[in-house]
């Protein structure tokens, strides 16, 4: 039976992530270097993927990792999303080390990227766009390929081809940054050179990245769960603190009935995210199916609780020096990555074998 309780040792994580996620300042800076367009602080990343050893959490320890799961993993992307962090851990810890994993770790150049992603001493990103979901065509390798994720400071990439999948070094690589609607995890075009180091033939290079849109589907349901937690818990916040006709306002029935509807929507996320992550760590053969329902419900949640977040705080919220603005455009962009809730709808539909007429 699936366990979606926290564990001890998933809370300490979670006390000690969100230490660091405080440690690191207000959201004002953040917005300074997003809109600056280098929204990364690579200090902090350190302190994060190689002090704490969050970067290994997928990786055996053999390998220099530290041999936990989906679940930890997990637990990481909530408080990265509570605290709309700038970092590449979904890209390089989460979906670009899943894919590594997914090709075993007999090679010497898989087992020895894995280790350096594990140590935090290098990044690495899937080179297909954002938006590709788990069951979605792939690019070949050839060309521009645009809407990758976080490889304007990746080290490696990893390139799909016809022929296989190849590890490129990413200074060898043309890179052209975009401009995204959340400047926070950043965008770019890629144009990878032929060769590369080739990691896996053709069938068994495909069915490891799909591996890795799985697992990145399935745990940024967790991303868009702390999204949407920040968001009800600052409006609770505030709408406890503001106050007209000598009430605050969160006392009047018609936005407690809107906060108390979003508090439902946030409870049933953490059920449908927790589901996801530990049916990834235990290799689950309904992986597929919690995947899809976690992505088409926490999807539309994390959007609907940013969106409160903004009308509930009336003028300040449309403010740029208020941080709503960030947890909304991040919820948004979440919302079309690794496959829209549409896209997972359709999966979903096809796997419980109800389609439509």
């Amino acid at each position: 039976m699936t366990d979606l309780l926290y564990s001890e040792t998933e809370e300490d994580l979670r006390a000690a992530v969100r230490s660091l996620v405080a440690a690191r300042g207000d959201t004002t800076a953040l917005a300074v270097r997003a809109e600056a367009g280098s929204p990364h602080d690579p200090r902090w990343w350190t302190s994060l993927a190689a002090e704490m050893g969050a970067a290994g959490l997928l990786v055996p320890e053999k390998l220099g990792g530290q041999g936990a799961s989906h679940r930890e993993a997990a637990v990481v992307l909530e408080e990265l999303g509570r605290g709309v962090v700038a970092a590449p851990y979904l890209t390089s810890s989460v979906i670009a080390t899943e894919v590594l994993l997914g090709l075993g770790t007999e090679t010497e150049a898989v087992s020895g990227l894995l280790g350096a992603l594990a140590e935090g001493r290098r990044t690495a990103v899937l080179a297909v766009p954002l938006t590709t979901a788990p069951g979605g065509p792939l690019p070949d390798g050839g060309g521009r390929i645009t809407g990758v994720a976080d490889a304007a400071s990746a080290d490696v990439l990893l390139v799909p081809r016809a022929d296989g999948l190849y590890a490129v070094e990413a200074a060898q690589a043309a890179i052209e940054a975009l401009t995204p609607l959340d400047l926070t995890r950043p965008l770019a075009a890629v144009t990878a050179p032929d060769g590369g180091t080739l990691l896996a033939g053709a069938a068994a290079g495909e069915a490891a990245v799909r591996r890795g849109l799985l697992a990145g589907a399935g745990l940024l349901a967790s991303e868009q769960l702390g999204l949407a937690e920040w968001c009800l818990q600052e409006t609770v916040r505030h709408t406890g603190e503001r106050h007209q006709f000598n009430r605050p306002i969160g006392s009047f029935q018609a936005l407690k009935h809107r906060m108390a509807q979003l508090w439902l929507e946030v409870v049933s996320a953490r059920a449908a995210a927790r589901s996801a992550a530990d049916a990834l760590a235990t290799g689950s053969p309904e992986t597929p199916l919690s995947v899809a329902v976690a992505q088409a419900y926490c999807s539309r949640v994390a959007v609907h609780a940013a969106e409160e977040c903004v009308q509930l705080h009336g003028g300040i919220g449309m403010t740029w020096e208020h941080p709503a603005h960030l947890y909304l455009k991040r919820a948004k962009a979440d919302e079309i990555a690794l496959g829209t809730p549409g896209r997972h709808k359709e999966v979903l539909a096809g796997l419980v074998d109800l389609r439509a007429p």
